[in-house]
């Protein structure tokens, strides 16, 4: 069954950092855009960062400069470096791979909490 497993998510105190790891099953194939997306308690879902098959990334104005999105070399991973961290930055944080075909593939989420 195709799905994508996050992992990385945890507790960390204000400014410092975690890696967010997202891996698409084997069923998955050719993942044109891989993005990840969050949502804090009684705020939108909000989308992070993305990147294409081609290396082209966007942030969200929020993150810019803190966080940086990329992919493994077999092209089915996906990593959310995310640095600076701060307490608006408290979420769940799910991953998201479209294919070249057009099917949407989405995690369970991983939870991040930031401590002040």
């Amino acid at each position: 069954q195709a799905h994508l497993v996050e992992s990385g998510g945890g507790l960390v105190q204000a400014g410092g950092s975690l890696r967010l790891s997202c891996v698409a099953s084997g069923t998955i194939y050719n993942i044109a855009v891989m993005a990840w997306y969050r949502q804090a308690p009684d705020k939108q879902f909000e989308l992070v960062a993305s990147i294409t098959s081609g290396g082209e990334a966007n942030y969200a104005d929020s993150v810019k400069g803190r966080f940086t999105i990329s992919r493994g070399n077999a092209q089915n991973t996906g990593y959310l470096q995310m640095n600076s961290l701060n307490a608006m930055d408290t979420a769940v944080y799910t991953c998201n791979a479209k294919t070249t075909s057009g099917v949407m593939y989405w995690g369970r989420g991983t939870q991040v909490t930031v401590s002040s």
